[in-house]
């Protein structure tokens, strides 16, 4: 897999600071759990944060505060180990959290034309959900209110700006419009996450997407 399209490092610092909606970092968890490149710089900035950390004074705490903690974390449910990369199936383990590891585990919502959707449970500031977007098929024209960011997990897409194939990362702002193209082959599964609602340019997309919550 080469993957052209990246997480900027703004966002992943963003991200290292957790400073990101849960969409955005389960957007960037996933990407970072497919890319090697993605994942050294992502380490560095954590490096760099650590580091500033460690230079910082020193503050004072209370004699009780260790056992405070410790009696926190003893009460905190065990996580289980999970590989960095992929899960068993389709989704890479950060996604898999969420939705399980193959399509069939995934709750889908139809949208049309064979398209579906499943919005997964993440805090209000953002919404993430998964795309199955047929081979071929073609989204509605559409600009943005604020910031999404799109993950091809299989397949690819084409639209006015480039080609994305699994792995890369689309960044879509209020100053893009693009209609999005399903590449022949291989139907697409998408992970996208926006912070406002789309700007459809048609009737139709427009009249249903406050029932569909895009």
């Amino acid at each position: 897999m080469t993957i052209r399209h990246h997480i900027t490092d703004p966002v992943l610092m963003a991200y290292a600071a957790g400073e990101l909606a849960e969409a955005f970092n389960l957007i960037v968890a996933t990407h970072v759990s497919m890319c090697d490149d993605c994942r050294a710089q992502l380490a560095a900035f954590e490096a760099v944060g650590g580091a500033v950390i460690e230079g910082q004074d020193a503050v004072s705490m209370s004699g009780a505060a260790l056992e405070a903690t410790l009696s926190r974390i003893e009460l905190m449910p065990q996580a289980t180990a999970r590989a960095p990369a992929r899960a068993s199936g389709i989704f890479p383990a950060p996604l898999a959290d969420y939705v399980g590891t193959d399509l069939a585990s995934v709750g889908w919502t139809s949208l049309g034309a064979g398209v579906r959707q499943a919005i997964l449970p993440t805090d209000r500031r953002a919404t993430a959900r998964l795309l199955y977007i047929p081979a071929g098929a073609r989204m509605p024209d559409h600009g943005h209110r604020g910031l999404e960011m799109t993950l091809v997990l299989q397949g690819a897409f084409s639209d006015q700006n480039d080609r994305f194939g699994p792995g890369d990362i689309e960044f879509a702002d209020e100053g893009m419009e693009h209609t999005p193209v399903s590449e022949m082959g291989q139907d697409c599964i998408c992970l996208t996450a926006t912070d406002a609602p789309l700007r459809f340019n048609t009737l139709v997309p427009r009249l249903v997407q406050g029932w569909f919550r895009i």
